[in-house]
């Protein structure tokens, strides 16, 4: 059964530029396509090298918040252009890597970019990541980086991936996560007609609160054993995707970014790493 379609404005914009040839673009989004982590936000330049780096390093902490380790089979659902996939192959031995993506463009790129080293095995397949097309216990490890507010369902994901983690397995995502006044300064801004954080991002939902998470993972036996709050070191990339955009032509894409930043600066919403362990026996 092939996955269902979705809207994705913000990868029709990157992919957009790369065939226009945007070296720029290429550089900033042809690995990664998230936002950046900084040690110490105040010391990021805003060039476009400081946040290739930095968007390395949010790959990094996220897969070590799943403890992977050598020889792990791990599924990356949501894998963008597989630069999460391409760290774990240069960092570790003997892995099964699988990138899992709902867009075959995305995928395409992935697979001429992300070639296997250090005796790992990589596959990209396409797939929806509420639905996983693999046998049960599977896998050491799944991870869903910056991309599980894109699924229908946060829960229809958080038991596929139950199904197919072997006992004892680690998931571990990273997600904008709101806190409650957020949600009156979000019913406020859908009432501007500039702000539309669908035609940016695609379809969003960004009202799982960490309460709700924390449900999540007793309803699907899962531990939730790890919360890490790095809002303030991922605040660089907000310039960084605004001036994309702009120079993309699309100021109200750039205009939604601003105010998501400053909903983040204002502790409204808040982006998080979240370490989960399966409930075993």
């Amino acid at each position: 059964m092939q996955p269902p379609k979705i809207s994705l404005p913000y990868f029709d914009i990157v992919l957009e530029r790369f065939a226009e040839g945007d070296t720029d673009a290429e550089q900033v989004f042809g690995r990664h396509v998230h936002w950046g982590y900084w040690e110490n936000p105040v010391e990021a330049d805003g060039s476009i090298a400081d946040f290739t780096v930095a968007a390395e390093q949010l790959s990094q902490r996220i897969y070590a918040a799943a403890g992977v380790k050598d020889g792990d089979r791990v599924l990356d659902a949501g894998c963008g252009f597989g630069g999460t996939i391409a760290s774990l192959n240069e960092n570790f031995n003997q892995m099964q890597l699988v990138g899992l993506n709902i867009d075959s463009r995305q995928l395409e790129k992935a697979r001429q970019q992300v070639q296997p080293q250090k005796n790992n095995q990589i596959e990209f397949v396409e797939g929806d990541a509420c639905r996983l097309p693999f046998p049960d216990a599977s896998f050491d490890v799944v991870l869903a980086v910056e991309c599980i507010f894109h699924f229908p369902s946060r829960e229809a994901f958080f038991r596929e991936a139950k199904r197919v983690l072997r006992p004892n397995g680690r998931l571990a995502i990273s997600d904008f996560v709101p806190v409650s006044v957020f949600y009156h300064l979000y019913n406020f801004l859908r009432k501007i007609p500039t702000f539309s954080i669908n035609s940016t991002y695609g379809n969003v939902n960004t009202e799982f609160t960490l309460n709700d998470y924390q449900k999540l993972a007793i309803a699907t036996e899962f531990n939730l054993n790890l919360k890490e709050d790095i809002t303030r070191n991922t605040l660089p990339t907000y310039p960084i995707v605004r001036r994309f955009f702009e120079q993309a032509g699309k100021q109200d894409s750039a205009n939604v970014t601003g105010l998501i930043e400053i909903a983040s600066r204002l502790g409204l919403l808040r982006y998080c790493v979240l370490g989960f362990e399966v409930i075993s026996g």
